[in-house]
């Protein structure tokens, strides 16, 4: 497939978007109420997470790209995006219920939901590209140590 770089752009500009946001209702708490919770000894420091999160995004629009090349072969393509953006809306709804509303009891059952749907999202592309797939492991990584932080903030609070 030719590389269409004004396509691996908007695909990787999507989840840096995603992730702008999120960081918007993040950094209002991240001083002030976040700094209040009790938390795990493993816990990382707050500076690991933008560096991390932005690798993820990056991964998931190159992810999506690999997708999105093979768009006109996909049957089900209109689903395939579906699911990706569900998981992008959880990802973003994970930020605002923790950070925002506070909400540390929904925001691990999201967070749960979440999990799920990446899993899924990864499945779904593994089997239309599966480097598209496999680029997905970081993010299943990342997401079940931060739902079993979510977990653990949300026991000791």
């Amino acid at each position: 497939m030719k590389f269409n770089p004004v396509a691996f752009i908007i695909n990787i500009a999507i989840p840096l978007a995603v992730g702008a946001i999120g960081a918007f209702f993040t950094a209002s708490s991240v001083k002030t109420w976040y700094v209040t919770l009790a938390k795990p000894s493993f816990n990382p420091p707050n500076e690991i997470f933008a560096p991390v999160w932005t690798s993820l995004y990056i991964l998931m629009g190159i992810s999506a790209y690999l997708v999105w090349q093979k768009r006109h072969t996909i049957t089900q393509f209109p689903r395939t995006i579906a699911i990706y953006l569900i998981q992008l809306v959880l990802n973003l709804m994970w930020s605002f219920i923790f950070f925002y509303a506070h909400q540390l009891g929904v925001a691990l059952f999201e967070i749960i939901a979440l999990l799920l749907a990446v899993i899924i999202n990864a499945w779904v592309f593994y089997k239309i590209n599966k480097v598209a797939g496999l680029l997905f492991i970081p993010y299943i990584l990342w997401v079940s140590f931060a739902t079993v932080l979510t977990y653990n903030i949300f026991i000791l609070n």
